[in-house]
């Protein structure tokens, strides 16, 4: 793949993650090349440090996450603040319902469930304190789960305590949903 390309498809890739990403998914993602990878990711950076862009790529070990510029902080700030005080919208009511009532659940769950992207939804309700996230060690990624902010916020003692827990807990469909989409991941079939 040419570099150009490469580039572009990484970029797509971060975005589209909205968490950190290990370079070797990527490469496997793209099959080519670990160091093709992360040559393309260097070549990225610099880019964005040369265009004054608004983004940069952060790095820890050997993962990459797509990030906003700190000098744009006060501008990103407006933004989320105004998320924060605003009433939640139908895919966040939607993709909390899902939490509440079937987390622990990753997010290519959550989004096989609603058949569209959550990062940016689950990013929100992260910065409000509703749900929660933790790594999981049989899975890359995370698990997102009620927090205990939300359970304070609706008065009740327990998710077990919403209403009609027992019968949408165990929604017969929805398991069937989330166990092709297991199977789906267990072939190695790359879901963002």
């Amino acid at each position: 793949m040419e570099l150009l390309k490469l580039k572009s498809v990484i970029e797509s890739l971060l975005f589209i993650s909205g968490e950190p990403i290990r370079a070797s998914r990527l490469a496997k993602i793209c099959n080519i090349p670990k160091n093709d990878i992360e040559a393309a990711i260097l070549e990225l950076e610099r880019d964005y440090e040369q265009e004054k862009r608004g983004l940069m790529i952060i790095s820890k070990e050997d993962s990459v996450q797509l990030a906003t510029r700190p000098e744009n902080q006060e501008f990103v700030n407006q933004l989320v603040s105004g998320e924060l005080g605003a009433e939640l919208s139908r895919s966040a009511l939607e993709t909390l319902s899902i939490v509440a009532y079937r987390g622990p659940i990753s997010r290519v769950q959550i989004e096989a469930i609603r058949g569209v992207n959550c990062s940016y939804v689950l990013r929100s309700l992260l910065l409000r304190g509703l749900v929660e996230r933790k790594e999981a060690a049989d899975i890359r990624g995370y698990l997102y789960e009620i927090s205990f902010n939300f359970l304070k916020n609706l008065g009740v003692g327990s998710v077990k305590d919403l209403p009609e827990w027992d019968k949408l807990s165990k929604n017969e469909k929805v398991a069937e949903l989330l166990d092709i989409n297991l199977q789906e991941s267990e072939k190695n079939i790359p879901l963002l």
